[in-house]
C-alpha cells in the first residue's frame, strides 16, 4: 500500500474513533418537560433535580394544588431546595411553574399580570408589595422584553435586581408567558447572586431561551 494509502486509513480510523469518542460522551443537557402542558426547556447536565417536596416546602410549605406543576434545577454542587428563595445563592437556580388561571383571571390577564407572576416588578405592584411588607427593595429593572413566540403564545421576559434585607443583591431572569386563550401561564424564572448571573451570563441564556411552549 502506498503511503497516501496508510495516511487516508490512519485518518479514517482517527475519525471514527473520535466519532466514537463523541458518542461516548455525557449530554450536555438535560431536558425539562411537562407533556401535559406542552412545555419544555434545557438546563446544563450538571444542574441537580429538586425534590419537589423539599421544593414546597421551601416556600413555607404552601405545597401547590395537584394541578399546577412545579419543578427546579439547582447549579450549585450542594442542591438544596432552600436556594430558590435564598439571597445567598452563588450558583444558577432554575424554578418552573405551569399554572391553569381561574375564569376571572384569564378575563383580566395582561403583560402587566405575567410581569409581576413571581415578584412585584412593575410600579403598581411594588409600591402594593411595599405597604404590606415586602421585605425586598432596591429594585432595578436591566431589561424587559415582550414575546411573541407563536401559535397564539405571548408573553414577557425581564431580568432585574433585587436586594435582600442582608444587602445581598441578587439577578433574577424570568419568562412568564400565556397560551393562546390565556387560560394557562406558564414561568422560567432563573436566580442567583448579582456577581453570579454576571458570571453565567451565557449559560443562564441558553436556558431560558430554550423556554417553548406549544399553545394547546
Amino acid at each position: 500500500m502506498s503511503r497516501g494509502g496508510l495516511v487516508a486509513r490512519w485518518l479514517m480510523a482517527a475519525g471514527l474513533t473520535a466519532l466514537a469518542a463523541a458518542g461516548c460522551a455525557a449530554p450536555q443537557f438535560t431536558y425539562v418537560t411537562n407533556s401535559a402542558a406542552h412545555t419544555y426547556f434545557k438546563v446544563p447536565s450538571g444542574w441537580s433535580k429538586i425534590d419537589k417536596d423539599a421544593l414546597a416546602a421551601a416556600f413555607n410549605n404552601s405545597a401547590p394544588p395537584s394541578t399546577v406543576w412545579t419543578v427546579g434545577y439547582d447549579g450549585s454542587s450542594r442542591p438544596a431546595a432552600s436556594d430558590v428563595v435564598s439571597s445567598k445563592t452563588t450558583k444558577p437556580f432554575a424554578y418552573a411553574v405551569v399554572e391553569p388561571l381561574n375564569q376571572k383571571t384569564i378575563n383580566s390577564l395582561s403583560y402587566d399580570m405575567l410581569r409581576d407572576f413571581f415578584l412585584p416588578v412593575t410600579s403598581a405592584a411594588r409600591r402594593k408589595a411595599a405597604s404590606s411588607g415586602f421585605p425586598l427593595s432596591g429594585f432595578k429593572l436591566l431589561s424587559d422584553a415582550m414575546l411573541v413566540p407563536g401559535d397564539g403564545v405571548h408573553g414577557i421576559r425581564d431580568t432585574y435586581d433585587y436586594t435582600y434585607p442582608d444587602g445581598s443583591t441578587d439577578t433574577f431572569d424570568q419568562v412568564a408567558l400565556t397560551n393562546g386563550n390565556g387560560t394557562e401561564v406558564y414561568l422560567l424564572l432563573v436566580h442567583c447572586l448579582a456577581t453570579c448571573y454576571s458570571q453565567h451570563a451565557s449559560e443562564i441564556n441558553t436556558v431560558m431561551t430554550s423556554f417553548t411552549v406549544r399553545s394547546h
